[in-house]
């Protein structure tokens, strides 16, 4: 695989990659060894190496790996108590009917294939705030704040509102793509990360220098 990916920060207990579009996180069906985590073991030597989150293998951007399973328990619980704030951009197409901030708060359930994901009838379990960045043309530059952290939030989300992300092969409809075809990357990028490190109190953020389009 062709694409690499960078490590922003690293200290004894936490380890910042910016992953390019079409790398898995871990391991996951025929995606064995190319992976970030594995890419990160091999350059860093450090097999203790665990990421703290996960995103989609069509999504660029930050990606959280502890270092230390000493302190990994307190990095992970910024997650499971939602005190870490994660920042997407998004090119999708215009909806200029809608006024901004939005507000998407929906129930998302397993749908079919299993896969894909949906939104379905009873109790919101998925919240996402979206906003315009830059309005150009037929294609804005939205950015996208997901509060809950469900499996494809982001891309059903804007496919509900009918701006699905470009790139997209999942959402509104299941699109047949070649495996090895890079052509295509999702327009989502995970953007920002910013939280109180938990072993300092101090205020901590990051962000990719990557660009969309």
């Amino acid at each position: 695989m062709p694409f690499e990916a960078d490590i922003l920060y690293q200290d004894a207990h936490l380890l910042v990659a910016d992953k390019p579009h079409f790398l898995p996180v871990m391991p996951a069906g025929r995606h064995v060894r190319q992976t970030l985590l594995a890419r990160l073991v091999a350059c860093t030597g450090n097999p203790a190496l665990v990421p703290l989150h996960r995103i989609d293998r069509g999504t660029a951007g930050l990606v959280l790996f502890s270092c230390n399973p000493e302190s990994r328990a307190s990095y992970q619980r910024l997650f499971a108590e939602r005190k870490i704030e994660k920042h997407y951009e998004a090119l999708a197409p215009a909806l200029p009917d809608c006024v901004f901030p939005v507000q998407r708060h929906s129930r998302l359930e397993r749908g079919e294939p299993f896969h894909v994901m949906r939104e379905g009838i009873g109790a919101p379990n998925a919240l996402s705030r979206i906003d315009v960045i830059e309005r150009c043309g037929e294609v804005w530059r939205y950015a996208l704040e997901p509060v809950s952290g469900r499996k494809h939030q982001l891309r059903v989300h804007m496919a509900a509102l009918g701006a699905p992300i470009l790139g997209d092969d999942c959402y509104p409809r299941l699109l047949q793509r070649a495996p090895e075809d890079f052509s295509t990357p999702l327009q989502l990028l995970a953007r920002r990360l910013a939280f109180i490190d938990p072993l300092n109190g101090e205020p901590r953020q990051f962000t990719s220098p990557r660009r969309l389009g």
